[in-house]
């Protein structure tokens, strides 16, 4: 599975990868960011790293799930700021197999890797997206975003993924995911739809549409702003 992307929309992502995952928590990557009373698709920034108890310092599990696995259990460090301000950590390869074992998930041993590192590149797009829409107010906040939590929706629709869907037939996103970014103090929530593209070269890509919530009067001015920067590009 190569990590083949392709930008399209206001903040959408084209890029490849079949993950796995769960639920709400303390955000974007370092150990379990994932509260785990829902599975989903894509294993965001965490996923459930097998039940172990985490460290509430750093989220990162006090002991390694005991499963037959050569994978290596080392961490990879993603960009993406905590609300201290340290970057998250990606679960290793031996967190996630166990927590797709665990889930109940049938993925081969030799598949891991490649899923795990085109998880973590669809993390990191999905910041750089998230930091395009934060640009705009950075003559008004010009501290570094951080991702203070995330939650994983697989199963609640978006109102603007069921409005394409039911009215134009689009398909429906196989996965969601909100994110809670920290902006000079305010919380501001985004929301990710996670589509399957056309693949490219023999690699599976996925579509991203990114962009913030409609819950609070700045974003929806924010989406409005997006959407006419848009036309003007394609005059």
């Amino acid at each position: 599975m190569n990590a083949s992307n392709a930008t399209e929309m206001s903040s959408s992502k084209q890029s490849s990868c079949p993950v796995q995952h769960g639920s709400s928590s303390s955000s974007s990557g370092s150990g379990c960011p994932v509260a785990h009373d829902n599975s989903s698709p894509t294993a965001s920034l965490g996923a459930d790293c097998g039940g172990s108890a985490l460290n509430p310092t750093n989220m990162i599990p006090t002991s390694l799930p005991d499963i037959n696995s050569a994978l290596p259990k080392d961490r990879m460090i993603s960009t993406i700021p905590k609300s201290d301000g340290k970057p998250w950590e990606y679960p290793s390869p031996y967190q996630f197999q166990a927590a797709l074992n665990r889930k109940g998930f049938e993925t081969p041993e030799a598949e891991i890797e490649n899923i795990v590192d085109v998880h973590n590149f669809l993390n990191e797009m999905a910041w750089q997206e998230i930091l395009k829409w934060e640009n705009v107010h950075n003559d008004k906040c010009p501290e570094p975003r951080r991702l203070m939590r995330f939650m994983g929706k697989p199963h609640q629709q978006s109102p603007k993924s069921r409005f394409f869907s039911t009215f134009f037939g689009t398909p429906k996103p196989f996965d969601r995911h909100d994110w809670f970014v920290d902006r000079c103090g305010r919380q501001v929530r985004y929301v990710i739809d996670y589509y399957d593209a056309a693949p490219e070269n023999g690699s599976a890509v996925f579509h991203l549409d990114i962009r913030p919530a409609a819950d609070s009067l700045p974003n929806l001015f924010d989406r409005f702003k997006m959407q006419l920067k848009e036309m003007e590009s394609k005059k």
